[in-house]
């Protein structure tokens, strides 16, 4: 079953976009790719403001987990996976801009401050 509902995901999400940093779309898909967790997310417009839903799992045979958050203008969320031993941590966060969500992926950089 979860197989299925993950290839369904994946086809439904064939035309998202990759990671980056750019605007999202309403009602269309964007892949992520978190190192060892990636999934696809989307946005649509509500009442109460952008509600962003994300799924991700880490493989074919892990249990998926959904995020979902109603953001206004200027709220932000982000998705983090803990850096594995040697590795930096991964980050993607989904910003209301106005009528926009804008979504950054990148590191995080504070394992490389130093004192």
């Amino acid at each position: 079953m979860k197989t299925h509902i993950i290839t369904a995901a994946a086809v439904f999400f064939a035309s998202a976009a990759s990671a980056g940093a750019g605007d999202l779309k309403p009602d269309r898909g964007h892949s992520i790719d978190l190192g060892p967790v990636s999934g696809a997310a989307y946005y649509t417009v509500e009442k109460d403001g952008l509600k962003v839903v994300a799924t991700i799992a880490g493989g074919e045979t892990a249990t998926p987990v959904r995020f979902v958050s109603t953001l206004s203008d200027g709220q932000s969320v982000t998705i983090a996976v803990p850096a594995l031993e040697g590795g930096e941590t991964r980050e993607l966060t989904f910003r209301r801009d106005g009528d926009h969500m804008v979504f950054e992926d990148g590191r995080d950089l504070r394992a490389s401050l130093t004192d």
